[in-house]
């Protein structure tokens, strides 16, 4: 018998009755801050349009994320559908979008173990779980299904800090690396790019959390990827050099400048935005310097900067079977 029918003979062999339980939180979902309080197995959901299945887009290798995350050979990556915020100039917009039908994008939880295995088998020991916030329980069955195999990977959970505390804390000793993003400190611009005027307040005291669960060291293997730490992202939006400012200066003054910054220029203007006075273009040179020099001046030394041409290199479509190829 083949390691392959090995692997399909113990997922079989799963109590998944047991496993799955904890989707009846879904039956009054608050998850997130939207607090919906929807029964998700139900026709009647909430803010984010998403049922209580494992809706998942896109399970597979990705090598754009920062060095420490993917290495050489990449990270299993797990994309799952629809958001708890909904950005206007959002890049992973065929599956982040509410409005759109996602059911296609459903699989079973036998897929989902099947196709991970399958990556982890190539000797990528790290899984990301992107977009996570409204599938904590599917997170939390996978995790826990993973390491009933055999495995032991790291797990990352890559969000965008849309996050409640008390959700986080329920993962401290499950999430190995935390890698949230940070996108606004004013309440008017994320209100209005992401329908969430309290995002800078929520966002802050959800890093905060993870902060304090793994620290601002960044451990890696001898390989060099992470296996335990926090890296934040921010993404530069072009015309809003002041907000990105104060993000910075919020963490500075708030967490820590030894934490891992990834400041991102890879902004390019989707459909949606293609009208908008400020979002319909990519960023300036001088624009992205203005917040590189801020990174410095506060003291930050950890993480990385982007070429100003990178809007050009991330562009995935998730049409694709492999949608960063």
């Amino acid at each position: 018998m083949n390691s392959i029918n090995k692997i399909d003979n113990r997922i079989k062999n799963l109590d998944f009755k047991n496993l799955l339980e904890p989707l009846n939180e879904l039956k009054s979902c608050n998850l997130c801050p939207r607090n919906c309080n929807a029964d998700r197995f139900s026709e009647t959901l909430g803010y984010c349009n998403a049922d209580a299945g494992f809706n998942i887009s896109s399970i597979c290798i990705h090598k754009g994320e920062e060095p420490p995350i993917s290495g050489k050979n990449g990270i299993c990556n797990i994309f799952f559908t629809n958001c708890n915020l909904q950005c206007i100039y959002c890049q992973n917009y065929q599956i982040s979008n509410n409005n759109l039908d996602h059911r296609s994008d459903k699989m079973t939880l036998e897929t989902v173990l099947k196709s991970i295995i399958k990556i982890l088998d190539q000797g990528i020991n790290s899984i990301g779980f992107v977009s996570p916030s409204h599938f904590i329980p599917q997170v939390k069955i996978i995790i826990k299904a993973i390491k009933m195999l055999g495995y032991n990977p790291t797990f990352v959970y890559n969000s965008n800090a849309y996050d409640k505390v008390e959700i986080l804390k329920s993962f401290e000793g499950l999430i190995d690396v935390y890698l949230p993003d940070f996108k606004y400190m004013d309440g008017n611009i994320s209100n209005e790019f992401s329908d969430a005027q309290n995002y800078p307040e929520i966002a802050l005291n959800a890093i905060k959390e993870m902060y304090l669960q793994v620290g601002d060291n960044l451990i890696v293997d001898n390989n060099g990827i992470a296996i335990s730490g926090m890296i934040i992202r921010h993404l530069v939006l072009p015309g809003y050099v002041d907000n990105s400012i104060n993000v910075l200066k919020k963490i500075a003054e708030n967490i820590s400048t030894n934490i891992h910054i990834s400041l991102m220029s890879q902004y390019y203007p989707t459909y949606k935005v293609a009208g908008h006075p400020k979002l319909c273009r990519t960023l300036k040179t001088n624009e992205y310097q203005k917040v590189v020099n801020e990174l410095e001046m506060l003291g930050f030394s950890y993480g990385w900067v982007q070429d100003i041409s990178s809007h050009e290199n991330y562009r995935p479509d998730f049409f694709k079977e492999k949608p960063f190829e």
